[in-house]
């Protein structure tokens, strides 16, 4: 997994060249280029940390072909903890053409990955392949050492309503896109009731320009969980008038941070460059 950084840099160049909504390759230094930059430094990171938080970062960004293809790459990436943020990223960003990937992806040998990958797929609508994962786990057919797994599953019996949880520890991730599972545990040790973390993520449609105010007011929260998921859910509002506001937490003291803003800022990017297109 070691890339140089020239190296890395050449593989940003080939694939923002490669885009017809890539910057003028004059504009190496614009914030989108930047956080492509980010993202594949971090895809390509000998820090398995650095990997999946990276790779989790894609989530936000839909109907991008490279960030689809980086996430299926890091379904055989060898970090157990990346692989499931690879599955889990791949059914938030509605990567349809991933369902053969994830479907092999049911297959390792590592529950966390077998779940993040079943819950994808039924977000892909691909119940069949989820439910029968479930199922396995449930009637204990599919063996499981994880010790979070064997727990929740002692207290269900049924796997619609297994498959039916809004987030929980084996499934790995949370309401909004890219924390993952590390960000819920540690929200669980310091509150209970994780409000503000979750309101935020709950704002991201609202179109009141009293909650986009708040959004990025929360940005600079001095809670981490808070700050990652108030850009989640300024990426997903897409709002293009927001993108300097996010552009400045990619220099944000925390990684997961940094990586959310960096997808945020090139989902942003893409936005304000059709709207630009479609007012010419």
């Amino acid at each position: 997994m070691r890339t140089s950084k020239l190296a890395t840099r050449v593989l940003v160049a080939c694939i923002l060249g490669a885009s017809s909504l890539a910057e003028p390759a004059q504009d190496v230094e614009s914030p989108k280029h930047k956080a492509w930059d980010m993202l594949m430094t971090a895809a390509y990171s000998p820090r398995a940390s650095e990997r999946t938080n990276g790779i989790r970062a894609l989530g936000l960004l839909r109907d991008s072909t490279q960030a689809r293809q980086l996430a299926e790459n890091a379904l055989n990436d060898p970090n157990t903890d990346v692989r499931r943020a690879a599955a889990t990223a791949l059914g938030q960003m509605h990567a349809k053409e991933s369902i053969p990937k994830l479907e092999n992806a049911l297959s390792d040998k590592k529950i966390p990955v077998v779940m993040a990958a079943a819950q994808s797929l039924r977000e892909l609508k691909a119940d069949k392949s989820a439910y029968e994962v479930y199922y396995d786990l449930l009637t204990g057919e599919r063996k499981s050492n994880d010790g979070l797994i064997a727990k929740q599953l002692e207290t269900l019996r049924n796997p619609k309503v297994l498959a039916e949880i809004g987030f929980s520890e084996g499934i790995g991730f949370v309401p909004f896109a890219g924390i993952g599972w590390d960000a819920w545990r540690t929200m669980r040790k310091k509150d209970p009731n994780p409000v503000r973390a979750v309101a935020a993520s709950l704002l991201a449609h609202d179109p009141d320009p009293a909650s986009a105010d708040a959004l990025v007011k929360a940005t600079n929260d001095k809670d981490w969980i808070v700050r990652a998921a108030a850009v989640e859910a300024i990426a997903q509002r897409g709002d293009a008038s927001l993108l300097p506001r996010v552009v400045k937490k990619l220099s944000d003291k925390k990684e997961k941070v940094r990586y959310s803003a960096a997808a945020a800022v090139i989902r942003l990017s893409v936005i304000e460059r059709k709207t630009a297109r479609n007012d010419r």
